[in-house]
């Protein structure tokens, strides 16, 4: 029997069950059968503590238990509160303040953000390009609306960005479609942990300029999910002026979510945030992401839309949230810390990582040895090129444990 019976597939190939969340489960069951302390589930996109409890920034909780009933339970305008639409421009630029026309448009997390650029900056058949190390979810998105995802070798032979590999898939594909729709993860990239240098950016944007020479229009897409974590906030913010310095056809978005930075994962809450170098430019941003957004999920919750639009208009909220977040920040970097130090000591490689939620282990049998790593009681997620770990979702105490077992395993 066909595993689908009325289901249409549109070109798709829709597994069974959701990879990371189908592994996730199989943790789940496990630490109900053996307990907890006999599991390391490094498969979960969300940050816990070391006792394995999701970590809820106290200073958002207490701001979500000052709202009224009107404050979540009314519908919100399709692209956002009023307010929600200027703190979240804050919250994404943080002291940068962009010479271009911006508009922001509220989304169900970052994922509505990515999903609404692929739907008005490109057309069905068009292929969007990102790097080879990739969130996989972009190919799920893109294969819902007609598109597929291309991508580029991320990393050269020394572990640096790969800048002659990005300008060529650039010009490869402006050149064949005539527009294109580029991703970029960073600063705390998932799945690697690598940000962008300044460097990094100068290549990318000199890439896109030559480009836009000849293409109709290229959309550079950055997805900051994971901006507040990768060190400093206003270091990590550095790159912004980069993307000001670009044709008229070229529009930059950012990508902005609440689900890492405030903790608020399960309420769906995102921007995107365009720059566009004119007035008109802008308008056409906003006017065609509502109507996408209308098409799909209509508007997004308004609670968090609220909670965001609290917290910026209130300076003392604000200092408490930074303050209470840049703790958990550094309880992170320092687990991050601690898996390289054993990777190196087991002869284990990595991709270069500098901060966030993943480490990435380059193997070509991810599936066999996740599988066989399962056995042992530690899960992780296989990618195309190799094995994901979450190190936001385990102790430091885990951070040592994981690289000797992995090694481990691909050695057998």
């Amino acid at each position: 029997m066909s595993d689908y019976i009325l289901a249409k597939q549109n070109g798709r190939k829709i597994p069974l069950e959701d990879k990371i969340f189908g592994i996730s489960s199989r943790a789940k069951n496990m630490i109900a059968e053996k307990g907890a302390g006999q599991v390391i589930n490094a498969t979960i996109g969300s940050l816990l503590d070391d006792d394995g409890n999701l970590v809820v920034l106290s200073s958002v909780a207490e701001a979500v238990k000052e709202l009224e009933p009107v404050d979540f339970a009314d519908y919100a305008p399709i692209g956002g509160i009023p307010q929600f639409r200027e703190a979240v421009k804050k919250a994404a630029f943080g002291s940068f303040q962009p010479k271009r026309f911006t508009e922001a448009v509220s989304t169900p997390g970052g994922t509505g953000a990515i999903r609404n650029a692929i739907a008005n900056y490109s057309e069905p058949g068009d292929k969007i390009l990102t790097s080879d190390w990739h969130w996989a979810p972009y190919n799920t998105i893109a294969g819902e609306m007609g598109r597929t995802i291309d991508t580029y070798r991320m990393f050269d032979e020394q572990g640096r960005f790969n800048g002659a590999a990005f300008a060529e898939k650039v010009e490869e594909l402006s050149e064949a479609q005539g527009s294109l729709v580029i991703i970029l993860n960073t600063p705390a990239h998932n799945p690697t942990g690598y940000s962008l240098t300044l460097e990094d950016w100068d290549r990318v944007m000199d890439s896109i300029k030559s480009a836009a020479v000849k293409a109709e229009s290229i959309v550079l897409l950055v997805d900051v999910a994971y901006i507040d974590f990768a060190g400093d906030e206003e270091e990590y913010r550095r790159f912004l002026p980069r993307l000001e310095a670009v044709p008229e056809n070229v529009l930059p978005i950012i990508a902005y979510s609440l689900s890492k930075t405030y903790t608020l994962y399960g309420t769906r809450c995102g921007a995107m945030i365009c720059m566009a170098q004119t007035e008109a430019i802008a308008a056409e941003f906003k006017r065609v992401c509502e109507f996408s957004s209308r098409g799909s999920w209509s508007n997004s919750a308004k609670l968090a839309q609220v909670i965001l639009s609290k917290i910026y208009g209130d300076p003392e909220l604000l200092k408490k949230v930074d303050q209470e977040r840049a703790g958990y920040r550094e309880m992170l970097i320092k687990r991050g810390r601690a898996f390289e130090e054993e990777a190196k000591k087991a002869d284990l490689e990595i991709v270069p990582f500098d901060a966030g939620f993943f480490v990435s282990i380059p193997c070509d049998r991810p599936d066999e040895v996740s599988k066989q790593l399962e056995n042992q009681g530690l899960f992780i997620v296989p990618l195309a090129k190799g094995l994901r770990v979450s190190i936001a979702s385990v102790s430091e105490a885990a951070c040592r444990k994981i690289p000797g077992m992995v090694k481990a395993a691909m050695e057998k």
